[in-house]
């Protein structure tokens, strides 16, 4: 009996102690479940229009598109930022490829990466930014969008 009680609690134990790691981890450690409900706001690249869902706060710019398995042709995620700063950008428990372009306070585009799905190496800003736009792999090189081009509508200051 006293081996049953003890297996016992030491699964439980071992249950509590791997939550507490996560969760002191982030949010980001252990998404597997993609957000959702988040705002959208459309945008415009040239004559490309973009669904572009907002990520505003520390936890939902963490989360990003992590666990997402694919997502619509000219959706997207814009992380805001409080100040410009260089943002560099990773694909931990990102599924889908993505291109990121990192965006001046204008809406100029200032540098546009290709990133791997499941992948820890960084992607920076080649300036400070305050925004940045993740669409799928080869979005903005398939409607030949490169650095200096401006998008319209979103966040920035008008």
């Amino acid at each position: 009996m006293l081996n049953i009680k003890h297996a016992a609690s030491s699964v439980v134990l071992s249950t509590v102690l791997s939550i507490a790691a996560l969760t002191a981890a982030g949010p980001a450690a252990a998404q597997q479940i993609p957000q959702t409900g988040l705002p959208v706001v459309e945008l415009g690249a040239g004559m490309h229009l973009i669904h572009a869902e907002v990520a505003r706060t520390d936890e939902q710019r963490a989360i990003g598109l992590m666990a997402r398995k694919e997502m619509a042709q000219n959706a997207g995620m814009i992380f805001i930022f409080e100040q410009p700063s260089q943002q560099c950008f990773w694909m931990r428990n990102t599924l889908i490829p993505l291109s990121a372009a990192f965006v001046g306070d204008d809406g100029t585009i200032v540098n546009i990466v290709e990133m791997q799905p499941l992948s820890d190496v960084s992607h920076c800003s080649t300036k400070p930014v305050r925004y940045v736009l993740e669409m799928n792999k080869g979005w903005f090189d398939k409607r030949g969008l490169k650095a200096g081009a401006k998008l319209r509508g979103g966040p920035w200051p008008k």
